[in-house]
């Protein structure tokens, strides 16, 4: 098998199609701006660990049609995978499906808006694999922004069916995907929690996580958040009072 896989799910962060439940208080462009940075960052650091843990970078699109786009803005040595399917789940089946294909020995897939996630969860998850077949990192909403699936996983969960075979993006999704790596006969552990931003208190959660951990691998997120004071309130008030 070749070297393993490290995944970012992305989309074109144009105004309306991204991050649409910071709006309200967040402006479309605004979040589309924001989805951009929170991108921006996540190849960054995803780039970063893929050459300390000896896998290879690549990044899934959607749309397919904005597959150069994406790659021109990643930064070197990404490969980029068009997403296919009706949804998410099958989304990201067809790119486990792909990287099984490409005679990948591991799969992470991460999300592009968990700007927490950084080289130790991902190294964690690597090692999990050692004696697991499936390992996920928990978000705060029921669901999860990564999933390391070892080689067992990848023939097993997506050879005649779908590990992600249920609906996703929902409060259960994180045990539906666990009872169905159970149905399937795959061994499932957890690693270190984080979570995504996808509403507007969710920009709270990471300025509890600024104020503890000054190097938090998502810079272009912060400097924006920052220069156009896009931060809730009482984070606010928190981030002008640590400078």
């Amino acid at each position: 098998m070749s070297a393993g896989w490290l995944v970012v799910f992305a989309k074109r962060p144009l105004a309306g199609l991204v991050k649409t439940r910071l709006c309200p208080p967040l402006s479309p462009g605004q979040a589309a701006e924001l989805y951009g940075c929170l991108l921006a960052d996540a190849l960054e650091e995803s780039e970063r660990a893929a050459r300390s843990l000896g896998l290879v970078p690549v990044v899934a699109v959607d749309p397919p049609d904005a597959c150069a786009e994406i790659a021109a803005s990643a930064p070197a040595g990404f490969r980029a995978v068009a997403q296919h399917g009706p949804d998410l789940g099958a989304r990201m089946a067809h790119v486990a499906r792909t990287a099984a294909a490409a005679g990948a020995r591991c799969a992470l897939l991460r999300g592009s808006d968990s700007p927490t996630l950084a080289l130790p969860a991902l190294r964690e998850a690597l090692r999990v694999l050692a004696s697991a077949d499936v390992a996920v990192s928990p978000d705060r909403d029921g669901g999860y922004g990564l999933v390391a699936l070892g080689a067992r996983a990848l023939l097993r969960g997506f050879a005649s069916t779908s590990l992600f075979d249920h609906p996703m993006s929902t409060p259960t999704v994180l045990a539906d995907t666990e009872e169905r790596a159970r149905r399937l006969e795959l061994r499932v552990a957890r690693v270190a929690p984080g979570f995504d931003v996808d509403r507007f208190e969710d920009l709270r959660r990471l300025a509890a996580e600024r104020h503890t951990n000054a190097a938090l691998p998502c810079p272009r997120t912060l400097a924006l958040l920052d220069a156009h004071a896009l931060w809730p309130a009482a984070a606010g008030a928190a981030e002008a009072g640590s400078h």
